[in-house]
């Protein structure tokens, strides 16, 4: 029974974490959007949003959920808290709609359905949890060969982001900010997992602050998570709110649920049958991605059909196929 109500105590965490969260969005949106009409924009390297009431008030909405969340993760696996935050996407995505004017296109709303069935079904066939007993064990799993490959390629690949792709394509590619701070965002999770079972522990009676592994992890969730803030917000003043939180969602899931199979390993007590609609879980998940990425202009942005001109005479056929040779050439 025990196991149980744990994670009835962290669904219930999870999904108040996902109404702050999702409601942040859209609060802090609107804080750029009005920091970029006085100042430069987010976007483009600005910190006048820093001044902006809306976007403290944004933020304090996802300490509330980031503090919810943190507690769910405490009292539940992973796999099954993680996938909850598609709560934060439906919520997100409705006050977008009504607040900032952001209309989601009806295959946008696919895709985020498809996402949300993909994350349940990927929760119905979660594996179970080990019992941790204190926080050196999750150290143990932390530093073992294959965690500690995955953490190198995720800090290569944040670096790689960073130095390369943000200069270049953090303005028109979406996938940037959102992939570093997802990437980041899967270390961050197996950080607050360890400090959410140390305060557990040590409200038991069992301090577990007086070893050096709790406040390395606390160290390093603090910067991850200033690292995650940081390109959330160039991402939320750049591209459309109704589409970086379905994306983000989808991408920081993924990359979590991994992190977490690699680190605890809990696919090893799982079935063929478990592991087949894992995986089908996560492809629908992509099929959802992939409609919310190329449909996300849709709702806003309504193509314009260009008139066509008949010629009258072969004259005005070879001037019009002059015409588009330098257009085209130009």
């Amino acid at each position: 029974m025990g196991g149980i109500d744990d994670n009835v105590h962290g669904v219930i965490l999870a999904i108040s974490s996902s109404i702050f969260i999702g409601s942040s969005f859209v609060i802090k949106k609107q804080g750029l959007k009005k920091a970029g009409e006085n100042g430069k924009r987010a976007g483009s390297g600005g910190h006048s949003y820093l001044l902006e009431p809306w976007w403290w008030a944004g933020m304090l909405s996802m300490i509330i959920g980031e503090g919810a969340n943190f507690a769910a993760y405490a009292y539940a696996p992973a796999v099954l808290v993680t996938p909850l935050g598609a709560s934060s996407m439906i919520v997100s995505a409705v006050l977008a709609h009504f607040i900032l004017k952001e209309k989601l296109h009806i295959f946008g709303v696919v895709g985020c359905l498809l996402c949300v069935v993909g994350s349940v079904s990927i929760v119905l066939h979660a594996p179970v949890e080990k019992k941790i007993e204190s926080v050196k064990y999750i150290w143990h799993l932390a530093t073992a060969p294959g965690f500690l490959t995955y953490a190198v390629a995720v800090l290569v690949m944040i670096l790689i982001l960073i130095i390369w792709y943000v200069p270049r394509y953090g303005q028109s590619h979406l996938v940037v900010y959102i992939g570093i701070c997802s990437l980041a965002g899967s270390l961050t999770v197996m950080g607050v997992k360890a400090i959410g079972m140390a305060l557990k522990l040590t409200l038991e009676g069992q301090n577990q602050f007086k070893y050096f592994q709790t406040w390395f992890f606390v160290v390093y969730v603090v910067i991850f998570i200033i690292l995650q803030l940081n390109y959330l917000n160039k991402a939320l003043d750049t591209f459309n709110t109704a589409v970086v939180s379905p994306i983000y969602y989808v991408m920081f899931t993924t990359l979590t649920i991994a992190a977490s199979m690699i680190m605890f390993k809990d696919y090893v007590h799982q079935n063929a049958t478990q592991i087949v609609t894992g995986l089908c879980g996560f492809g629908t998940i992509l099929c959802g991605t992939f409609l919310l990425h190329k449909t996300k202009d849709m709702g806003s942005n309504p193509s314009k059909l260009l008139p066509v001109v008949h010629p009258k005479s072969d004259a005005d056929c070879k001037q019009t196929s002059e015409t588009t040779k330098v257009t085209v050439e130009v």
